[in-house]
């Protein structure tokens, strides 16, 4: 079986083709025992072989037995395979990620070449199928970006099947930004909330994104296929709340529609009903919605006659609902009804880490909506936003960004320019950005050896150095790392301490 297609055997002396034959079957042999598994398809992709610790997969593929296995268009049987690519492109693929039913494995694929250079077929090799610690957290990451790219997906098929006109989440928890510790804590919660059909009550300051992940939320839930209907009770006068929620009979009042009209409740049926600022519900209003939630069952307004609903609960509320329970403002059995699954969205002070994240996302889409050029901010910018309070959070932030696309006449930002429009948006107190440089000796000082060798060993102890420090202002995010150091993220990566 020769290398490549324009590698000849035949040229070789004889002993050295003796050589390259045994050195095949060994490399074949030495794959087969120390890899963690191997298949073997045919050049129309059809499964002919699978060794011994394959054969330990095929129940969480879904397969009773080889017999069942063998055979079949390897397509067929092993989601997410690669291996048709390899039989149509004759080209290797030496390490890539598998995601299927049976885990998440680190793999390689082999095009198997005919004397005459012809693919016949390709081989695959299981190198990982419990990743060694120093991968695990690699694939973690790959786990959760695939996670999210498969929700996104599924919510804009969703949205698509379900046409113009009705009501869909617009939103998955991919499009909740950020990948500090803790929001991916909210995340894991939020997708474990998302399988219950229990009420949910996302609690957090204006501008955290409790919308945003109420949407997430429906899109990953069972639910998702049904309509997801929003109410924001600070926005409806307090007259109409009744008629918004349950609906109106047919001609209950002086002007009442002769048909009647659907409340909120009954629009959710057999999907979400997302209450927004629950807790500024007039409290005669909260003694018929903890009855509904009760019953399943409401009453139109006008009517004596009660309508069943099915419809999962998620209420968020910017204030603090224990110190309204214990003021007599909210009804302390509605509370408990409510407070099954608390999320708490934490503030951006509290990740701001995040921050340079949300920046990039945030600028582009503002740069879209106003056909502009993509802004770029200069590592003094990211800095600088990054070190603020944001009592107004992703909302205020946003707002920021905006005032800065709309103002600029380059496109790119630097901190002046920063700190201007944040004193004209009325920060009482705007805090500096930290400097890498201020520190930076202090940490050579104590690391003199490093600086005693070549150039070449200083100059890269310099820059593990700056690394370092980079991370610590950054608390960890690479990206603002990068951008504070004005190099790409490879290069950082290369000089991780």
């Amino acid at each position: 079986m020769p290398l490549s297609p324009e590698f000849d055997v035949t040229v070789l002396p004889k002993d050295a083709q003796s050589i390259l034959s045994l050195a095949a079957k060994s490399l074949f042999d030495v794959f087969a025992n120390a890899s963690e598994g191997m298949l073997l398809v045919d050049r129309s992709g059809r499964v002919v072989w699978i060794n011994d610790q394959y054969r330990r997969y095929l129940p969480a593929l879904g397969f009773a037995s080889e017999a069942d296995f063998v055979g079949q268009p390897v397509a067929a049987v092993v989601q997410n395979t690669q291996m048709q690519r390899v039989l149509e492109t004759g080209k290797p693929i030496l390490i890539d990620l598998l995601t299927n039913k049976a885990g998440t494995f680190v793999v390689s694929r082999f095009p198997l070449r005919d004397d005459a250079g012809q693919v016949i077929g390709a081989l695959g090799v299981v190198l990982f199928d419990q990743p060694q610690s120093n991968l695990q957290p690699f694939l973690a990451k790959f786990s959760l970006m695939q996670r999210e790219l498969d929700e996104a997906r599924d919510a804009l098929a969703v949205q698509r099947r379900s046409g113009v006109g009705l009501r869909q989440a617009r939103h998955s928890f991919a499009s909740f930004i950020g990948s500090s510790a803790l929001v991916v804590d909210l995340k894991r919660q939020a997708r474990r909330a998302a399988q219950s059909s229990s009420p949910v009550l996302l609690l957090g300051e204006t501008g955290t994104g409790k919308e945003l992940l109420a949407h997430a939320i429906h899109a990953s839930s069972p639910r998702a296929k049904g309509p997801l209907v929003s109410v924001n009770i600070a926005a409806v006068p307090e007259t109409l709340l009744e008629a918004e929620f349950f609906g109106v009979a047919p001609g209950a009042y002086t002007g009442a529609d002769r048909k009647g009209r659907e409340g909120k409740f009954k629009l959710a049926d057999g999907g979400t009903l997302f209450l927004d600022e629950i807790g500024d519900m007039p409290l005669g209003l909260q003694a018929k919605l903890l009855r509904a939630l009760q019953e399943g069952e409401m009453e139109p307004l006008g009517s004596n006659r009660l309508v069943p609903f099915d419809a999962r609960i998620i209420a968020a509320t910017s204030r603090d609902l224990v110190k309204l329970v214990q003021s007599g403002q909210f009804r302390e059995d509605l509370f408990y009804r409510l407070n099954v699954l608390p999320l708490r969205l934490p503030p951006l002070r509290e990740r701001a880490a995040d921050i340079p994240a949300l920046i990039e996302v945030l600028a582009e889409d503002l740069a879209l909506r106003s056909d502009l050029p993509h802004p770029e901010f200069s590592a003094q910018a990211v800095a600088l936003l990054s070190a603020q309070y944001w009592r107004g959070n992703v909302r205020e932030l946003r707002n920021v960004l905006e005032q800065l696309l709309l103002r600029s006449d380059t496109g790119v930002m630097d901190a002046s320019e920063v700190e201007v429009v944040l004193r004209e948006s009325g920060l009482s107190q705007i805090s500096p950005a930290p400097s890498t440089r201020q520190s930076l000796l202090p940490m050579v000082t104590h690391d003199v050896n490093a600086l005693l060798g070549p150039l070449s060993q200083q100059v890269e102890a310099l820059e593990r150095l700056a690394v370092a420090k980079a991370l610590e202002v950054t608390q960890g995010n690479k990206v603002a790392a990068a951008k504070m150091l004005g190099v790409s993220r490879a290069k950082l990566y290369l000089r991780l301490p």
